[in-house]
């Protein structure tokens, strides 16, 4: 299972808090590439429901990690 920036902004609409089932789900109907659904089906606990995009990918980056000064622009 890999992800990527270009993959997970697919699941950023996705209806959270949401199991396993229901994201995969949620993927196929929205048109989601393949690598996607297939990621979503290689997670192995099937009942745990996911609170946030972060618990699908832990890496996945917040607004804190880009540097980018709002209060300039």
């Amino acid at each position: 299972m890999y992800w990527t920036l270009d993959l997970i902004k697919h699941l950023e609409d996705a209806p959270f808090p949401a199991t396993k089932n229901e994201l995969v789900d949620y993927a196929i109907r929205t048109g989601a590439p393949n690598a996607v659904v297939e990621n979503l089906q290689d997670i192995e606990e099937e009942d745990i429901i996911y609170e946030s995009i972060e618990e699908v990918w832990p890496d996945y980056p917040s607004k804190g990690d880009f540097l980018f000064n709002e209060d300039e622009y």
